[in-house]
């Protein structure tokens, strides 16, 4: 079985891939701690969760593609790693996330019927 890529490129691959994902993760923390509160940036918030959970899937499924067809470690487990912490992390924060959102929510039509009171 020829490798996907060598154990250089592995490297290289997983250190850029799991930078870029996890400043992705701290801008989508940012965005999220400062607008989820207040009821803003909802499509922007849910749109790159969903960007991070699906490029963890991918990510998952190409890394349990390359096991089981014998590929060697340095080219699976980058790509099961970032799937597992993606997929794990952000999918787990959804809750969370829904959670705020549903808040604000709440509080804004509080204070819309105290309004018309």
């Amino acid at each position: 079985m020829i490798p996907w890529w060598t154990e250089q490129q592995a490297g290289l691959f997983g250190g850029i891939a799991g930078s870029a994902l996890g400043i992705l993760g701290g801008v989508l923390g940012t965005i999220t701690g400062i607008c989820a509160p207040r009821g803003r940036c909802k499509g922007l918030v849910y749109g790159l969760s969903a960007f991070m959970i699906v490029a963890g899937i991918i990510a998952l499924i190409m890394g349990v593609a390359a096991l089981l067809v014998h590929q060697p470690y340095a080219v699976y487990y980058p790509l099961i790693l970032i799937g597992i912490i993606c997929t794990a992390v952000i999918g787990g924060l959804m809750s969370v996330i829904r959670r705020r959102y549903r808040e604000a929510d709440s509080r804004r039509l509080e204070a819309e019927e105290l309004r018309r009171s």
